[in-house]
């Protein structure tokens, strides 16, 4: 009898051999990954990302191969269809983290694996934990009419035609190599979703209204118009950013169903990428480097406390609030903020006695927070916000007391998003 080897329920082969790809196994321990983070539990989105082929998705992707600050950086573009690229691309598509999708905006169809020196990669699948915990926070059921903005390598539309069924499916992006790609593998993997090249923040209002939106991408604040295509009874997910990149928020749309938005924020503790367009602000290494060492203008210890890193709701008001553009070096031991616009910086390392301060610049950071946290307090210490649209276009957050409230900045011309 000719021995068979065995096969996932998809009736694909797996490899039992030491060292060999296999990509049953692989997608399997991702999962139990995930399922050990609490970031997936039973149910539909489960059994999708047990089943969906990611190298059928993602045939080819990059890994950088220069070390950190060199120039120019290097890749080396993997490629399933060789062999011995096929543990270590595995090893990509299944290890959890973003994968390399695109550099310098190329086409994805037809590309010759090997080498690339400069430029930037321009496009990459987001986190796989946090796209699981989004799409189960999306509550996706079959036959729902759903909008994937953001197709990417289109891992989240797999995702959504597996449990949703692909007729109903509207998958939208502004590259048209990455939507002629998205076609053909998912096709590959039987799925025809309605694929657009177009505006992010324009929707598809001819395929609408929507059960479901989903943004692949960070926005400054929810696009008025996928609002508006969202079906009574319907959800929308987006994450919200400033320029700064240290302390995001998940914004979450439903309409009821007379009809009516009823919206919150949420502060997160990751987000997806900054969409096109979108403006950010960075602590170079040279700033992270004088706020590690530099004396500092003033220093003194001070018995006040702040909220906690976890204290996500404060930091996130603290962003909007104080303006300024402050960034966190979550890389430093202690409390390390940095506002690169005026160069002022803020040191703060606890002890028995308190907090040992050290700052520098035109403004009083340590006074800034402490009385912001002060009307946080006072606000209850929310993590979450409401968010109402305004008569005039705008976007109004506001703790449930109306305590704290800021007004979301308004986009850009163009905010469409490179991230799936």
């Amino acid at each position: 009898m000719t021995a068979t080897a065995p096969t996932s329920p998809a009736g694909e082969e797996r490899c039992d051999a030491p060292g060999a790809a296999d990509p049953v196994a692989a997608r399997e321990a991702m999962v139990a990954r995930l399922e050990t983070a609490g970031q997936l539990r039973p149910g539909t989105v489960r059994e999708a990302l047990l089943s969906i082929r990611r190298e059928v998705l993602i045939p080819q992707a990059y890994v950088r191969r220069s070390a950190p600050g060199e120039e120019p950086p290097r890749w080396d573009l993997l490629d399933w269809d060789t062999p011995a690229d096929r543990v270590e691309l595995l090893g990509l598509l299944y290890g959890g983290g973003s994968v390399l999708v695109q550099h310098d905006g190329e086409p994805l169809l037809g590309r010759a694996r090997g080498a690339r020196s400069g430029g930037v990669i321009s496009s990459m699948s987001s986190v796989t934990g946090m796209t699981a915990e989004l799409l189960q926070e999306l509550d996706l059921r079959p036959g729902q009419r759903v909008l994937d903005v953001g197709t990417g390598a289109g891992i989240t539309a797999a995702v959504i035609c597996q449990v949703c069924g692909d007729e109903g499916v509207v998958t939208l992006d502004r590259d048209r190599h990455l939507v002629a790609s998205a076609a053909v593998r998912l096709a590959d993997l039987e799925f025809h979703p309605h694929l657009v090249c177009g505006a992010g923040e324009e929707g598809c209002p001819d395929r609408g209204p929507f059960d479901r939106i989903f943004l692949s991408y960070a926005v400054r604040q929810v696009p008025s118009a996928l609002a508006a295509q969202l079906a009574p009874g319907g959800r929308l997910l987006a994450h919200v950013t400033t320029a700064s990149p240290s302390w995001p928020a998940l914004t979450v749309v439903e309409r009821t169903p007379d009809g009516t938005l009823k919206c919150e924020l949420r502060a997160v503790e990751f987000a997806h990428r900054a969409g096109h367009g979108v403006d950010r602000i960075w602590l170079t290494e040279d700033f992270r480097h004088r706020i590690a060492t530099e004396p500092g203008t003033w220093t003194y210890v001070s018995a006040r406390k702040l909220p906690s890193t976890t204290d996500r709701g404060f930091w996130l008001a603290a962003d909007h609030l104080l303006g300024g553009g402050m960034v966190r070096d979550f890389g430093a031991e202690h409390l390390a903020l940095g506002a690169p616009g005026c160069g002022s910086w803020l040191r703060a390392a606890p002890d028995a006695q308190g907090w040992h301060v050290a700052a520098r610049g035109p403004r009083d950071i340590w006074a800034e927070l402490h009385d912001l946290a002060a009307r946080w307090r006072a606000a209850g210490s929310p993590d979450r916000y409401r968010l109402d649209f305004t008569e005039d276009g705008g976007q109004r957050v506001s703790s449930q007391d109306r305590v704290l409230a800021w007004d979301l900045p308004a986009p850009g011309p163009i905010e469409e998003g490179v991230l799936s």
